[in-house]
């Protein structure tokens, strides 16, 4: 059954709502309940840090992002950079960022949705889809490996 009944993603503008839900969900990481972390990236022009709330996932024992509304002002971040920084309650890690390729990103989408239903619309594929429709899918959604730095 398919969550996107039109077969076409939803494209990501930002909201007033949106806005008050990333307020609700960064605070939650900030005193660490809930799924979300605090992920702060360099601006590519400005220097300055801006930070987003995102899900991340864990999957074989490694942690990946996700960018599910497709490549935002913090993906360009974070690929100028190389390195992002998470926080969630008091842990604070920064981690070095390999983008994946499509068949690696397939299985990590996947796995995303199950996690983060809130962005179910922004994909073609639902949950119960093939990983093959996640990999058709994964250079609209791009995916980074973290590696923490030491």
């Amino acid at each position: 059954m398919r969550s996107n009944t039109t077969g076409q993603a939803r494209v990501y503008r930002r909201s007033r709502a949106d806005r008050y839900g990333d307020a609700v969900f960064m605070f939650l990481a900030r005193i660490g309940i809930g799924p979300c972390h605090l992920l702060t990236t360099r601006g590519r022009k400005t220097g300055q840090p801006h930070t987003n709330p995102v899900v991340l996932v864990k999957r074989n024992g490694q942690r990946w992002l996700v960018a599910p509304y497709g490549a935002v002002a913090w993906v360009h971040n974070a690929r100028a950079a190389g390195t992002v920084t998470l926080r969630r309650g008091r842990e604070v890690a920064d981690y070095a960022i390999r983008e994946v390729l499509p068949v690696e990103a397939g299985p990590v989408l996947k796995r995303y949705l199950a996690v983060a239903a809130a962005a179910r619309p922004y994909f073609k594929a639902d949950k119960d889809s093939p990983v093959e429709e996640f990999v058709a899918e994964a250079r609209r959604h791009p995916v980074f490996a973290l590696t923490p730095r030491a």
